[in-house]
């Protein structure tokens, strides 16, 4: 499944647990399964960009992939 993320300030399907910016998801076609996996590891991404920095600017300015991820054969690119 690939899953594509952009920042939004408007009505967001997700938001970063760290500094509460919104993120709309855009997905291939997926099964309730999928989508669930796909927000935990979403999560896990969105907590590593804040690594180096604290507020909403460690993430990405344009729209980008989720990183490779395999779990319970699910294919995340």
């Amino acid at each position: 499944m690939q899953v594509l993320c952009k920042k939004t300030n408007g009505n967001a399907e997700t938001h970063c647990c760290v500094c509460g910016q919104g993120f709309v998801i855009f997905w291939d076609r997926q099964s309730r399964t999928e989508r669930i996996a796909a927000l935990h590891e979403i999560q896990h991404v969105l907590r590593n960009h804040h690594r180096n920095k604290a507020g909403p600017e460690a993430h990405p300015q344009d729209s980008y992939a989720i990183p490779e991820w395999n779990a319970a054969g699910i294919a995340f690119f």
